[in-house]
């Protein structure tokens, strides 16, 4: 909701959370309404209802958008979920969409490649799928706006030095429905390939720890759409890593172990704790429980440290 700036808990609010379709329709929210905000948590403003003595006459209700804004493609929203969705996997936001997933941190790391850039790309026709980024040369970079020879080439770079980053991370770019992370990560433990997880049933990947049936049909049905084995198998033709060696998590000093990770971390980041961790065969959680094995706690621990 786009609001009359509001000074609330000491920030300016011009913004609140909707949430959702049926939340607008069930709280009866409508364009020149006034509402009461209060933050949840006391952090995210939201709108906790409309105050109808102010409304006026002539108000209709909230017509929900029945199109994408982009491609026109007739939006679908499936059962048990509140997002309404667009079904065409060629509209152009959703490429970008994906790009700039597959670029982020926790994925594939590409310096360079934010947001506006693949707008860019996507909008000459340099980049569909995530393998075209592989197939980009500096010079395809002199051509947009706000390139010049040494910035094409570090994007170039930073390009080819993510094809080693590893197959936990690839996975996780791949932006498989319900695939974040942890998921990759435990996938990558599980299988010395991207093929091999790929030929996969689904009554194997239920074997796995932490994967349900709903995220099984999900991993399952990636690798059966044609497309994206094909955009799989020209990544591998193009040098990404999508295959490395097992090693028997039970050698491993910290195998079957849980951590926790709480307060600041003098001699590393969060990220590389995380992943020195996992080298040695622990896993990182979120939250204390009775599976934890480890809380490394550092200066500023709190909640965690006092349940552990």
């Amino acid at each position: 909701a786009c609001l009359r700036p509001v000074q609330l808990a000491g920030t300016t609010v011009s913004r609140a959370s909707l949430h959702n379709a049926d939340e607008i329709a069930r709280k009866d929210i409508r364009v020149g309404d006034f509402v009461i905000v209060e933050k949840a948590g006391e952090i995210i403003p939201q709108v906790v209802e409309v105050v109808p003595g102010k409304r006026v006459k002539n108000s209709v209700p909230f017509a929900f958008p029945t199109e994408c804004p982009v491609c026109a493609s007739l939006l679908i929203r499936e059962e048990g979920e509140a997002a309404w969705r667009c079904p065409n996997p060629e509209c152009a936001d959703q490429v970008k969409g994906r790009l700039e997933y597959f670029a982020s941190r926790g994925c594939m790391d590409i310096d360079h490649l934010g947001e506006a850039v693949i707008d860019q790309l996507v909008d000459q026709g340099k980049a569909k799928r995530v393998s075209d980024l592989y197939e980009l040369k500096k010079e395809d970079f002199l051509s947009l706006e706000g390139f010049a020879d040494k910035s094409a080439e570090n994007l170039f770079n930073s390009i080819e030095e993510s094809k080693g980053r590893g197959v936990a991370r690839l996975l996780c770019g791949l932006g498989i429905k319900h695939v974040g992370s942890s998921v990759a990560k435990e996938l990558a433990r599980n299988f010395s390939s991207v093929n091999k997880l790929a030929k996969t049933s689904v009554e194997e990947l239920l074997e796995i720890d932490g994967i349900g049936s709903i995220m099984a049909e999900s991993i399952s049905e990636y690798f059966q759409d044609h497309g994206n084995q094909s955009m799989l198998e020209r990544l591998e033709q193009l040098g990404v890593e999508t295959a490395h060696e097992q090693i028997d998590s039970g050698e491993l000093p910290f195998s079957g172990k849980s951590f926790v990770l709480t307060g600041t971390l003098n001699s590393f980041s969060r990220e590389q704790a995380t992943a020195r961790i996992e080298t040695l065969g622990g896993k990182v959680t979120s939250s204390v429980s009775k599976k934890t094995a480890f809380l490394v706690a550092g200066p500023g621990a709190g909640s965690k440290l006092a349940k552990a």
